[in-house]
């Protein structure tokens, strides 16, 4: 016990002695930290997006909810349906009901083209034709400006998320698409899910507008109860009279955001890990340059009967120190700068802007310091052998 306890108390006094030598060194301090500070706010910030994506992909899934399209379709792009086929879609068993009927949505997908406030450059946005029993089908969706279409009118209300990124979305404007003409009455938000990029009208007037007689591209079902999704499935894949692909909201939307997902996690990672490979390189410079500043003073306190371990824990201790102090302006700094940030890009299964927001959670604070941990165990590991392999007569002689 007095010896472990001798080697902690020499871990202490080196370590305390290797911390106050920093500020000695403020250039390759500043250096190493900051360089490591560099890699975790870029690996933070790429990833952002990617949590951000699946956030609206997903926040609007609900287990009650299913989502019926044509068999053989993964989006609703690809899916089509007569309107006497929503009918018996309706009349499936395990569907919630209201005042109106079964809750029940007929959903018609177009893609308009829209130029974006920051860029001017057009991109393809949803424009959904639904009826009113919609509204409590997405019970998520709540008008936040205006109120909602009025049914056989040329109104739209749009999502926030498409509001603030294209233009010509402002509420009391006019939208034009081709020869029509439709005046924005509302905005609404839904948790910052995928509906806040798309617009909503009148599916007859859409209908009519495009030509596309009584159709639609997919059903919305409101479940009495997440367990009666199994018997309403089972009901429409088994009539003859249906081809039909039956999925619960949550799991369409996860395949939905898979492709964006990881493309963005791998290109921000791989990104991160080039840059991290520099930074490893600047913190091992930053210590072999602290180990050669303080020759003497280590082959000194082995001299004095300091053992090899503890020198290598405080030099290790020393890179971790700035490792950590750059994780942390790293990741505070992606916090700050980029949390909530607006943007959109490509869905590439449905072809149209997602309009989300840049999402940095604890989990990828964490992950980022744990980042800046790793590259300070590497930057350390070999200068802190090489001080503790010091011979101790060669050192003391050195100027």
């Amino acid at each position: 016990m007095t010896r472990l306890s001798s080697w902690f108390s020499q871990v202490a006094s080196v370590s305390k002695l290797s911390l106050e030598t920093i500020f000695e060194r403020k250039g390759s301090s500043a250096a190493a930290t900051f360089g490591i500070a560099g890699v975790v706010a870029v690996l933070v910030a790429t990833l952002s997006i990617a949590q951000g994506f699946l956030h609206a992909m997903t926040a609007s899934g609900d287990p009650l909810t299913a989502i019926v399209l044509r068999s053989g379709s993964d989006t609703e792009m690809m899916s089509f349906f007569n309107g006497e086929t929503t009918r018996i879609i309706g009349d499936a068993p395990g569907i919630a009901q209201s005042g109106a009927g079964p809750l029940v949505s007929p959903e018609l997908f177009v893609i308009i083209n829209l130029p974006k406030r920051s860029t001017g450059t057009d991109a393809n946005v949803p424009l959904r034709g639904v009826n009113p029993i919609a509204f409590p089908v997405h019970d998520n969706v709540q008008i936040t400006e205006g109120r909602r279409f009025a049914p056989g009118r040329n109104e739209v209300i749009v999502g926030a998320g498409a509001a603030k990124e294209f233009a010509g979305l402002d509420l009391g404007a006019t939208l034009k698409v081709g020869r029509s003409a439709w005046k924005i009455v509302g905005v609404f938000s839904a948790n910052g899910g995928l509906a806040e990029s798309e617009i909503w009208t009148d599916a007859t007037l859409l209908q009519g507008a495009y030509q596309r007689g009584n159709s639609f591209q997919s059903v919305l079902v409101k479940l009495a109860a997440p367990e009666t999704f199994a018997g309403f499935q089972a009901a429409l894949t088994s009539d003859p009279r249906l081809t039909v692909k039956v999925q619960r909201q949550t799991d369409y939307f996860v395949n939905q955001s898979t492709t964006v997902y990881n493309l963005i996690t791998g290109l921000g990672t791989l990104i991160a890990s080039l840059m991290a490979v520099g930074a490893v390189f600047g913190a091992l410079n930053t210590m072999y340059t602290a180990v050669s500043a303080r020759t003497r003073e280590i082959a000194t306190l082995r001299a004095l009967g300091f053992g090899t371990g503890p020198v290598i824990v405080s030099v290790m201790i020393e890179s971790l120190a700035l490792a950590l102090a750059g994780g942390a302006i790293g990741a505070a700094s992606a916090y700050f700068v980029f949390n909530g940030y607006r943007a959109a890009t490509m869905n590439w299964q449905s072809f149209s802007q997602v309009a989300f927001a840049f999402a940095v959670t604890p989990g990828l604070l964490v992950k980022g310091v744990l980042y800046a941990t790793v590259i300070g165990l590497i930057g350390g590991l070999f200068p802190a052998l090489r001080a503790a392999r010091l011979p101790v007569a060669t050192a003391l002689r050195e100027l």
